[in-house]
C-alpha cells in the first residue's frame, strides 16, 4: 500500500526546547511516520523547517525508506507564525495542492493526517481528495477544569477563553466537518477528546495515544543506585506555564514536607513562570529544599528520572504528557491528576490519580498520596514495576506500530 501522511512537525516542534528530545507533535509526527514506515510504502509532506533535522537522522541508516516532500509558505506570511495554529491551517491549504499533483503521480491508496491533529483542527487533503482517509492520533477538548480558571489573574482567564472561541470557531469551518464526516478512522488521545466528538463520529474512534517510548530510550531508564545523599527525591518537568500546574505541585510539596524532613523536590524545565515559582517557593519558606534546573540533555534528564523516588504531575490540561510515560519507564510511581493525557496513561496499579474538585482539595490529595508513598517502599517499588511493565506492553514505539498496523488492517479490511 502507498500511504500519504501530513505531517506539518515531524521530529523537530517550532516551539521545541533542547532537552525533551523528540517530544511533542514533532516526536509524535516522527515516530507515527516510521512506524508506518515499517509496513507501508510512506510518503510524507511536512514543513520545511524540519528538513535538515529529518536529514541528519535518515542519514544515519537502519530506516525504512521514507519520501518526504518539505512545504513551506510565501515569506509575506511569516508574521503567522506568530500564532502556530494559523499558520499551520494556511499551511495546509498549500499542503492539500501539493498532495493533489503526487496524487495523479502515485495513486495513493490512503492519506493518514498526523500533524497538527487537534480535534478541532480542518485537514484540507482529508477533506477534499478523494482517496480513504484517517486521522490522528489527537486531541484538545481538554480544558483547565472552571473553578481552578477562577483563580487565574485577568489575563490567564482571558487566553482561556479566547483558546476555547477558537476551538468552537475551528469545529465549524466546512472543511474540518467534511474531514471528519469522511474519515474512516479517527484516533482520539483521551477520555474527553472522545467525548467531546458527535455520536456519528464517536462510532470510528479508535484510542490511541500520542506518546510513546523508543526501545533506546528504555534501555538508558534501567533502575539506578539510589542517590547517596538519600534524600526522598521528588522530580516534576515540562514547560513552565501556569496550565501545567507548577504552583499546585510546589503547594503540596510544602504540605508533605512540612511533616517530612528528608526530602527535596527537584523542578527540570523552563517558561514563563519561572519567577513567579521562584518567589512562591520563597514565600513558602522551603527554598533550601526545592531545586529549579534548566533544560538538559535527554539522556541526563531520563537518568534523572531514574533516580528520584516518586514523579509529580499537576497538569491541569495536557492532551498528552510524554514526561509521565518516561516516568513510567523508569519504573517510578506517578501522582498526577485525573485528566487529558495523564488520566489515560495512569492507572491505580502502576501510580495515584487525584480527582479534580477544586485547588484546594488537589493540593491535599496530592500531598497525602506523597506521604503515603514516602511510608510505603514496598508499594512504591511495585507501583514502579507495574508502570515499566505498561509502557513495554503498551508504549514502547515498536508495539504502538503494530497496533497501528492492526488499526489499518480493521479499517480497511485487508
Amino acid at each position: 500500500m502507498k500511504i500519504l501522511t501530513c505531517a506539518f512537525s515531524c521530529l523537530r516542534d517550532p516551539d521545541m526546547r533542547v532537552g525533551f528530545g523528540e517530544g511533542g507533535e514533532g516526536g509524535l509526527g516522527w515516530n507515527m511516520v516510521l512506524q508506518l514506515g515499517r509496513f507501508f510504502n510512506v510518503y510524507v509532506l511536512t514543513h520545511s523547517g524540519n528538513r535538515e533535522s529529518i536529514e541528519k537522522k535518515m542519514s544515519g541508516g537502519k530506516m525504512p525508506k521514507i519520501n518526504f516532500y518539505y512545504i513551506d509558505l510565501p515569506k509575506f506570511l511569516n508574521f503567522t507564525k506568530k500564532n502556530i495554529q494559523i499558520y499551520t491551517y494556511l499551511w495546509q491549504i498549500k499542503a492539500y495542492f501539493v498532495a493533489k499533483k503526487l496524487q495523479k503521480k502515485n495513486k495513493f491508496d490512503v492519506f493518514h493526517h498526523i500533524t497538527y491533529a487537534n480535534d478541532w483542527m480542518a485537514s484540507y487533503i482529508g477533506a477534499l481528495l478523494s482517496i480513504p482517509y484517517i486521522r490522528g492520533p489527537g486531541g484538545g477538548a481538554h480544558r483547565v477544569p472552571k473553578k481552578f480558571v477562577k483563580e487565574y489573574s485577568f489575563k490567564e482567564r482571558l487566553a482561556q477563553r479566547i483558546r476555547s472561541i477558537g476551538q468552537w470557531v475551528f469545529k465549524h469551518d466546512p472543511f474540518f466537518i467534511i474531514g471528519q464526516n469522511r474519515a474512516k478512522a479517527i484516533l482520539v488521545c483521551n477520555k474527553e477528546a472522545f467525548n467531546a466528538m458527535p455520536k456519528k463520529w464517536q462510532k470510528k474512534a479508535y484510542f490511541f495515544p500520542v506518546n510513546g517510548i523508543s526501545s533506546d530510550d528504555l534501555s538508558l531508564l534501567k533502575k539506578k543506585e539510589k542517590n547517596t545523599n538519600d534524600k526522598f527525591l521528588i522530580l516534576t518537568a515540562g514547560k513552565l506555564m501556569k496550565i501545567k500546574g507548577f504552583d499546585l505541585a510546589i503547594k503540596s510539596f510544602k504540605l508533605f514536607s512540612n511533616k517530612i524532613n528528608n526530602t527535596e523536590l527537584s523542578i527540570i524545565g523552563d517558561g514563563p513562570e519561572m519567577q513567579n515559582l521562584k518567589k512562591l517557593v520563597d514565600e513558602l519558606r522551603i527554598e533550601n529544599k526545592v531545586l529549579f534546573e534548566p533544560w538538559m540533555p535527554r539522556e541526563k534528564l531520563l537518568k534523572k528520572m531514574a533516580d528520584c523516588d516518586v514523579f509529580l504531575f499537576a497538569s491541569l490540561r495536557d492532551g498528552g504528557g510524554a514526561v509521565i510515560v518516561e516516568a513510567m519507564a523508569a519504573a517510578k510511581p506517578v501522582v498526577c491528576l485525573d485528566i487529558g493525557g495523564p488520566g489515560f496513561h495512569i492507572n491505580e496499579k502502576c501510580g495515584i490519580k487525584i480527582k479534580l474538585d477544586n485547588s484546594k482539595q488537589a493540593i491535599k490529595k496530592m500531598a497525602d498520596a506523597l506521604k503515603f508513598l514516602y511510608y510505603n517502599k514496598r508499594l512504591r517499588e511495585k507501583l514502579g514495576r507495574v508502570a515499566r511493565k505498561r509502557v513495554e506492553s503498551f508504549y514502547l514505539w515498536d508495539r504502538l506500530g503494530e497496533r497501528l498496523l492492526e488499526t489499518y488492517k480493521d479499517v480497511f479490511n485487508f
